[in-house]
């Protein structure tokens, strides 16, 4: 299921790169990127009713363990 985000302006992401320090990487500005998206998906996954409880999330990590 596809997740509708929001699309941020040019004008929020220079803004939000003012947050970086001014010796910030490329690697930096890629991590930065990622963690943006990373927050948007799941403030629209949220807005969908795309979420589980905390319990739910407990069961379902109990599978991960072989």
């Amino acid at each position: 299921m596809a997740t509708e985000q929001k699309k941020l302006t040019k004008e929020q992401l220079m803004s939000s790169f003012g947050t970086l320090p001014d010796d910030a990487t490329v690697e930096d500005f890629i991590d930065h990127l990622a963690f943006i998206l990373s927050v948007e998906r799941g403030v629209a996954d949220i807005a969908a009713g795309r979420t589980i409880t905390h319990a739910e999330l407990l069961e379902e990590i109990k599978t991960w363990r072989g």
